[in-house]
């Protein structure tokens, strides 16, 4: 009966199943968000059946709204609409019929050369000037969409041409639109020259249009062939310039650019003086002056334009330049004589006044009284009227200007200081923002004068943090004159810092540079900043105290571009340098005189230069490919020394450390599945087991599942093989939690599953990886293949052979090496907000809410969606913050700053107690993403799904010490 039955049992084993292609395993369900499919609006748009324009005029409203279509409707669509359109008498529904015909034009695939055709015929007869409108407006939108039809290009202009005499301003204006999105003042030959030359004269000559819509639309068509690559005739500059004294506004804003654009096209080109004969101007001089006019006009968004547009103009002469800080009134800039000329002129030329004959002494220039402008100033004072203008958005504009020109002019950067340091003072907290980083660009050209910096220095009172930042960054580039003025920083600075505590970094990261940048200031001032005393001892100053660090970062920095400075110190100095460069030393530089006095070797020297390091971490990783051919004693004390050595690496060398924690996490990985597979209760039936032996295999399970989330979402660099390889680490923790449980000795049977339904959701993992493998061409080690290749044998209805097959490969295959191939990147945070250690706990009215304010730094993180703060209560309560979008900032590629509040609610409770606050980066075990793609189907259910979010921390907690206190009555 025993022989029976072993049998019996090894047909089972033995036995293949052969199914049909319909009643194999089920592939995995993927979750992917398509768009819905809509019904054809073609189908839906039958306008035959209407009765009333009204109606027709509803039913091609609701066509609007359901756009866009595919291109195979497209044509049926237009035919109907243009059969409706020589039937409908109401202009409006033309119109709308007209309007729909150029988004129907716009479709992807669908030609419109046809449709261009059907709309020029239908101008001709069009006589409503709202529907001629509005076919010249589609006729346009048609003609950008094809931009290799010449010829009908050319015929879409010559219907223009032919309606510029309608009398509707509406229809003009379309007409010089579509003349300048399709026109072409290319000059290819003598006989065409007259023609294209007329295409320009021909929009001049309605710059002067009764209307001044039509006015505007003139000169925005060609500041349209402008931006076509089309070049302007030089002679419309007059034209131009004459229509900036316009009375419609938009007229004025048009007439700007273009002289803009004249500008920068022939900023050589000389242009007569008003009001003389002989004198000439550069044309961007006088272009200046025009635009330098236009910021006292009465419209303010001409001023903000012209304010704007001055900032561009780099080849502006340096006289026309410091005459925009100048209030003095010029005269039409000509240029005037002196009485000694005008004496020297009339000697020369024998003409002296006999007194003989009546007003023979008058002068010979003549002056006409209407042509006297008390405010033509020209380029006088224009920034000055800009920097004073009662909106923000022209002086924010004016500001933009005057740091772009003083940019590339050292002399009129100093020229402009002043005024630049003047809107430190602006009512407006946008304003005073962008003249400190304008400031800030332009201090490599400038020095700053013991007023000038008085007035920076009283902005660090502001409240708003950033502004306050954007002081401590000015200053860190600045270049100061004399020694009161870097002693005054310093103090200020100390001020700053007793007053906002939480501005310590960005502090201490300023006396920095200014330490860097005035070592010989600094040399004077040392006993000062120090306290010392020629004769007498001076008590030692505190080591925690921010406001002393802050004065030896700026001494440290200092002395290490100065070294007679360390005759200056006292005896404490050289103990204080020592613990300030262990514990900031990205602060405090290394200088060799004081290593050496205090007899403490650099940590750099200590761990040898880069590449020693490097080859070092390169040595410690060769042992690991050793660990194949060692038995599995000798391998996990291998694989322990190594985790250890690379640890130590990650914290002498931080350049390495993202690198050396990776490939620590992984042996960290190989370390538990050895230990875990190594016992000997694996060849005891499970009968035997004690439960001990379960909950361990359980445990390194899911510490390899956690470890694997880790080297997947918090590095960046990995390449796709090692990718897979911290897949295969999951599949193998997947399949020991299948054994464990197939085994039967899982702690909670209430929780576990079926043994049906965890094979099935093993399978579907299974199938999944291997359609990923398959997609990406990934290579699966020897594990990983022997699942690939046996997949389709196995079932979940037979757990059993599912066992036997899994527990020996499971044990008698090691999990491979990995080996960078190219250096990576760890996601980091670094929380500057809240400090906590404080003994002060945070006392708020329990139900209420207690705001706590977060200034974060990320590293390294690709999806800020997933940053999210987490709390942690003492009764092991965690909540999760998500921050918005607008409180992210970014620093540079893959840096950002994240500044938030959170609001912390509780109940009372009797002592005051820490809770933990950290940066978090939330993730679902359930997908897996590799170079963009992602795959489902590792959950059973969409609401399994959505429970089993986890998260990363990214750096360590901050306890804070928090006591909710019972509501006073």
């Amino acid at each position: 009966m025993a022989a029976h039955l072993k049998k019996r049992a090894y047909e089972e084993y033995s036995q293949v199943v052969e199914q049909d292609e319909s009643q194999q395993q089920q592939p995995p369900a993927k979750l992917r968000l398509v768009q819905a499919a809509k019904p054809s609006p073609s189908l839906q748009l039958d306008l035959r059946g209407t009765t009333t324009s009204h109606e027709a005029l509803g039913k091609l409203v609701e066509f609007g709204n359901k756009l866009p279509i595919t291109a195979d409707h497209t044509d049926g669509v237009v035919r109907s609409l243009l059969e409706y359109y020589c039937s409908a008498t109401w202009p409006a529904v033309r119109a709308k019929i007209v309007m729909l015909l150029g988004d129907l034009a716009r479709t992807p695939g669908y030609k419109a050369a046809s449709l261009a055709e059907d709309l020029l015929a239908l101008v001709a007869k069009e006589e409503s000037h709202k529907v001629k409108a509005q076919l010249f407006s589609t006729l346009s939108t048609v003609g950008k969409s094809l931009p290799l039809s010449a010829d009908l290009h050319r015929q879409m202009v010559d219907s223009a041409h032919k309606s510029l005499n309608d009398t509707s301003h509406v229809v003009r204006s379309e007409c010089l639109s579509l003349i300048g999105a399709l026109g072409i003042v290319e000059r290819q030959s003598k006989k065409d020259d007259k023609k294209m030359v007329n295409l320009q004269r021909l929009l001049g000559e309605y710059t002067n249009d009764i209307d001044p819509r039509v006015r505007s639309s003139a000169f925005k068509a060609m500041i349209c062939l402008h931006q076509r690559g089309q070049k302007l005739d030089f002679s419309l500059y007059d034209q131009v310039c004459s229509a900036l004294t316009d009375d419609y506004e938009g007229v004025r804003l048009a007439a700007l650019k273009l002289v803009w654009v004249l500008s920068q096209v022939y900023p050589e080109e000389l242009v007569p003086v008003p009001g003389s004969v002989d004198e000439t101007l550069r044309l961007i001089d006088d272009g200046f002056a025009k635009i330098c006019q236009m910021v006292t006009d009465l419209s303010m968004t001409v001023r903000a334009e012209a304010a704007g547009l001055l900032g561009s103009l780099h080849l502006v002469s340096p006289k026309f330049l410091e005459q925009t800080l100048d209030k003095k009134l010029m005269s039409g800039l000509r240029r005037k004589t002196t009485a000694h000329e005008r004496q020297k002129e009339s000697y020369e030329a024998g003409e002296w006044s006999s007194g003989q004959k009546w007003a023979d002494d008058a002068p010979k220039e003549q002056v006409d009284p209407d042509k006297v402008s008390l405010i033509n100033t020209g380029a006088c004072g224009a920034f000055v009227h800009g920097l004073e203008d009662e909106f923000l958005e022209v002086r924010l504009a004016a500001v933009d200007s005057l740091c772009e020109l003083a940019s590339h002019s050292p002399s009129f950067a100093n020229t402009s200081l002043d005024f630049l340091v003047d809107m430190f003072n602006d009512e407006i907290e946008s304003v005073r923002l962008n003249a400190i980083h304008s400031l800030r660009k332009i201090s490599s050209v400038i020095i700053l004068r013991e007023d000038q910096l008085e007035i920076i220095l009283n902005v660090l009172d502001d409240f708003a943090k950033e502004i306050r930042e954007g002081v401590h960054d000015l200053l860190c580039t600045v270049k100061l004159a004399t020694k009161s003025c870097l002693n005054s920083a310093l103090q200020y600075l100390i001020r700053n810092l007793n007053k906002y505590p939480q501005d310590r970094v960005s502090i201490w990261k300023c006396v920095k540079h200014l330490g860097l940048a005035h070592p010989d200031l600094t040399l004077t001032l040392v006993p000062e900043f120090l306290g010392t005393h020629p004769y007498f001892d001076t008590p030692e100053p505190d080591m925690d105290d921010p406001a002393y660090i802050a004065v030896m970062v700026l001494i440290f920095n200092s002395a290490s571009k100065s070294p007679t400075m360390m005759s200056l110190f006292p005896e404490y100095t050289m103990r204080h340098y020592s613990y300030l460069r262990d514990s900031l030393p990205h602060l405090v530089p290394e200088i060799k005189q004081m290593s050496l006095s205090i007899g403490v070797g650099m940590a750099s020297e200590s761990a040898g230069t880069s590449q020693e390091s490097e080859g070092f971490l390169q040595d410690t990783m060769d042992k690991i490919k050793a660990l194949d051919r060692m038995d599995r004693k000798s391998a996990i004390t291998q694989m322990q020394l190594t985790i250890s050595d690379l640890d130590r690496v990650g914290h002498l060398k931080p350049r390495l450390a993202a690198s050396a924690e990776f490939s620590s996490l992984y042996i960290q990985c190989q370390l538990v599945f050895a230990k875990a597979l190594s016992d000997e209760q694996w060849g005891v039936p499970a009968a035997l087991c004690p439960q001990q032996y379960a909950d361990t295999a359980t445990a390194a399970a899911d510490r390899v599942l956690e470890l694997s989330h880790q080297l997947e979402h918090l590095f960046l660099g990995c390449s796709l093989q090692e990718m897979a390889s911290i897949l295969q680490l999951r599949l193998r923790s997947w399949t020991l939690q299948l054994v464990i449980q197939l085994r039967g000795r899982v702690t909670d049977s209430s929780k576990s599953k079926s043994t049906h339904m965890v094979c099935e959701q093993y399978l579907q993992r299974l199938t999944s990886m291997h359609r990923l493998f398959v997609a990406h061409s990934l290579q699966p080690d020897s594990f990983t293949q022997a699942l690939f290749s046996e997949m389709h044998k196995l079932a979940a209805t037979k757990s059993g052979i599912l066992a036997k097959f899994l527990q020996p490969l499971l044990i008698h295959t090691k999990v491979p090496s990995l080996i960078l191939s190219n250096k990576v990147c760890r996601a980091t945070a670094v929380i500057n907000e809240p400090i906590g250690g404080s003994d002060n706990p945070l006392r708020f009215t329990a139900g209420l809410a207690l705001s706590v304010f977060m200034d974060c730094q990320l590293e390294n993180v690709q999806d800020l969606q997933r940053v999210q703060v987490q709390v942690r209560f003492p009764d092991g309560q965690v909540q999760l913050f998500t921050p918005r979008m607008s409180d992210f900032r970014s620093m540079g590629p893959l840096s950002h700053r994240l500044m938030t509040d959170i609001y912390l609610s509780h109940g009372m409770w009797s002592d005051p107690c820490q809770v933990e606050v950290s940066l978090v980066m939330t993730y679902d075990p359930n997908i897996v993403e590799i170079s963009g793609s992602s795959v489902y189907g590792f959950a059973s259910s969409s609401s399994s799904r959505s429970d089993s979010q986890g998260a990363l921390e990214l750096c360590k907690p901050v306890k804070l010490y928090v006591m909710p206190r019972a509501a006073k009555r």
